[in-house]
């Protein structure tokens, strides 16, 4: 890969020479795989989901639980050849699926290492910022893509994730996802083989900003079956939030019902909503120390 073009910014830098936005070089890089027990019921069960996650990211929000690897860029550099041995270690360990976290800048190397594709689950977790050109070269290697809605409002998008148009890009990357994988598919033993999970985290005094999302996500799911998950583990990360006052504090139970509220009286149905009681604290925010690479 030359000038890259991968996510909708668009730097055409050249990462053999320079960084871009990501602040990614023309190679993978990994923070942590291991089997991971935290996701929704359908993608981890008894036996975990195999995540990996990879280092840097095409956004840039203040208030990101995993800065150490998105925003310091924390990691070990692996060849795709590596990448697909440590897919096949996590399913020998019996994982029941593969979770490709924060991908998007890395996926020529990631379509390297998914050819041929494997005989499990593969996952797609990203940030909801995506290019459907770059999308569209997965066809037929992810299986169930979970991006983030993360705003409806893209004052907001600005002010916290640094891009100026996300709205409108996250709904033509989730058109092209659904595009690709079609309606949710869930097995016998409850566990997700194909699709489209939707995922929100509610942020601290932006409750227009979550309504507006569920909105967005009723029409875009119209006479399609994806699923929409409500997220309300947030947890300041206070180094990086001298700028964003607001944001230097866990939801409250009244935001938090207010919303849960709204996506009832939308009758959106299909999907999961984390339990107030059971998110806020650092228990989510994994150990990026190698594990596994």
């Amino acid at each position: 890969m030359t000038s890259c073009f991968l996510c909708p910014r668009k730097c055409g830098v050249d990462r053999n020479n320079n960084l871009g936005f990501c602040k990614s070089k023309n190679t993978i890089k990994l923070a942590r795989a291991s089997l991971h027990f935290g996701e929704e019921p359908v993608i981890s069960s008894q036996n975990g989901s195999g995540t990996v996650f990879f280092s840097g990211c095409n956004l840039s929000c203040v208030y990101c639980q995993n800065s150490k690897i998105s925003h310091k860029g924390f990691g070990k550099e692996v060849t795709s050849k590596e990448l697909r041995e440590i897919f096949i270690s996590l399913i020998k360990k019996g994982a029941d699926n593969i979770n490709l976290v924060t991908p998007t800048h890395f996926i020529p190397f990631i379509k390297e290492a998914l050819t041929p594709k494997l005989e499990t689950t593969v996952i797609y977790n990203c940030g909801g910022y995506e290019s459907v050109e770059a999308l569209k070269s997965l066809e037929g290697l992810i299986d169930v893509y979970m991006p983030d809605m993360k705003y409806s409002i893209d004052a907001l998008a600005l002010k916290y994730s640094n891009v100026k148009d996300y709205k409108k890009h996250n709904l033509l990357a989730i058109e092209e996802m659904y595009r690709q994988v079609g309606d949710v598919v869930i097995s016998k033993n409850g566990l997700i083989k194909k699709g489209v999970i939707v995922r929100h985290l509610i942020l601290p005094g932006n409750i227009l900003n979550s309504k507006g999302v569920i909105s967005d996500f009723k029409k875009l799911s119209l006479n399609r079956k994806m699923l929409f998950s409500l997220m309300a583990q947030y947890t300041p990360i206070l180094e990086n939030l001298n700028d964003f006052p607001e944001l230097c504090r866990p939801i409250t139970l009244r935001e938090y019902n207010s919303i849960v509220n709204y996506l009832y009286k939308s009758e959106i149905k299909d999907g999961f909503i984390q339990e107030f009681n059971d998110a806020v604290g650092e228990k989510y925010i994994p150990d990026f120390d190698l594990s596994g690479i």
